[in-house]
């Protein structure tokens, strides 16, 4: 088999092994292809072995790797037939169920089973994870190219409750606490003047408006991209949404995010960021926000969300001043944080010790089930929320 076949096999391979639910990536199969340079493929279980240690990470994946090894890598495959191509093998699999699979068997004729095979091997795999249920734990550091486009599909789909607040407008309503005297007594005209049938005004909701503030500096470039995913999925589900980012300076990116095509939002929004992967100065973009835009956007019971890992470059007092006075403009703050998804981090920086304070949800915000758990605590907001004192601790 040429060389160019057998990566090409070598990859469609993978993509089968990914259909079956094991997490196979791109990376793994570049090591294959280059480890088959030192193996070869004359011994078919020196091959075969090379595979199953370069792709099957788990032991529950063995039984399952062996299985589609042995359907996939006929002993066809390993003749010198430059013109096998198994890419028919591949395209028979699409609208099969997602609990089982069908795989059909190749005959010695034609390489590659027909349409009408009796012979098909079912392949049950009930007990392995989905793609998308990896990519739901999966960091989002750790992404290549293709599983960043399929968690923003992810994040388009993912439905967004947004919390509410009372108006002080009143509306109409059959039932209500606030008697509605005019209507009251146009109704009593159709009764000579008698008042027997009293009408109601009730207080309208309205959606909290939402402003975040996503930390686009060095530290942060590997999740930038996807908080800006992120953000305009956001938008989708409110009009009342304002959208800063930060690092050196802070930018005001609002009006790029309308644009109804998700790629030229993107686009313009990045275009209009002179400081991308610069450093981080936390304090003097709170205080610029507090100073030139919290009057305009904090009203009305505005929840503010910060996206930031907390490593600041800036003075410590400053950060930790105006966070205070952005908390007391705010109905709730909420920070997350990237970091919160290692295990064992402790807030050990002097600035994020010291803000911790006036923090009312500190959460980790590192791969899709985090942001599933933003969805839900935000769903989860009381209409009417408590005063908080400062210096309560935070929760987490």
């Amino acid at each position: 088999m040429s060389s160019g076949h057998l990566t090409h096999n070598i990859v469609l391979f993978g993509r089968l092994l990914r259909r079956l639910g094991l997490p196979v990536t791109p990376q793994q199969l570049h090591v294959v292809i280059e480890a088959t340079a030192h193996v070869g493929i004359e011994q078919r279980q020196d091959f075969r072995d090379a595979c199953r240690t370069l792709l099957a990470g788990r032991r529950e994946h063995g039984p399952l790797f062996d299985r589609a090894f042995d359907l996939f890598w006929t002993k066809h495959a390993f003749k010198n037939r430059p013109a096998l191509d198994l890419r028919r093998l591949l395209r028979r699999l699409t609208g099969q169920q997602p609990q089982a699979l069908t795989l059909p068997t190749q005959r010695p004729d034609d390489g590659v089973g027909g349409p009408g095979d009796e012979d098909a091997l079912w392949i049950d795999k009930r007990h392995s994870f989905s793609d998308a249920e990896v990519l739901r734990r999966k960091d989002f550091a750790e992404l290549d190219d293709d599983e960043r486009r399929l968690i923003q599909q992810m994040l388009r789909r993912q439905p967004w409750h947004l919390p509410r607040r009372r108006s002080r407008r009143r509306v109409a309503a059959r039932r209500g606490t606030y008697l509605d005297i005019r209507r009251t007594l146009r109704r009593s005209l159709r009764t000579g003047g008698e008042n027997l049938e009293l009408a109601w005004r009730r207080r309208r909701w309205r959606p909290r408006p939402l402003v975040v503030l996503c930390d686009i500096s060095g530290s942060m470039e590997a999740y930038a991209r996807i908080f800006l995913q992120f953000i305009y999925t956001l938008r989708g589900s409110t009009e009342h949404l304002e959208a800063f980012v930060f690092a050196t300076r802070l930018t005001r990116i609002s009006r790029q995010l309308r644009h109804r095509d998700v790629d030229q939002a993107l686009r313009q929004a990045t275009e209009a960021i002179v400081d991308w992967g610069g450093g981080t100065r936390i304090g003097e973009s709170f205080k610029r926000f507090n100073y030139d835009w919290g009057r305009r956007v904090l009203g009305r019971g505005a929840i503010v969300v910060v996206l930031s890992d907390a490593w600041d470059r800036g003075e410590v007092d400053l950060l930790v001043q105006e966070t205070a006075r952005l908390r007391r403009s705010c109905e709730r703050l909420m920070w997350l944080n990237p970091l919160l998804g290692s295990p064992g981090y402790q807030p050990l920086t002097r600035g994020i010790r010291q803000v911790l304070p006036y923090i009312d949800d500190f959460m980790p915000v590192h791969n899709l089930a985090s942001l599933e758990q933003l969805a839900r605590t935000l769903g989860d907001l009381p209409l009417v929320s408590p005063p908080k004192a400062y210096g309560e601790s935070f929760h987490a």
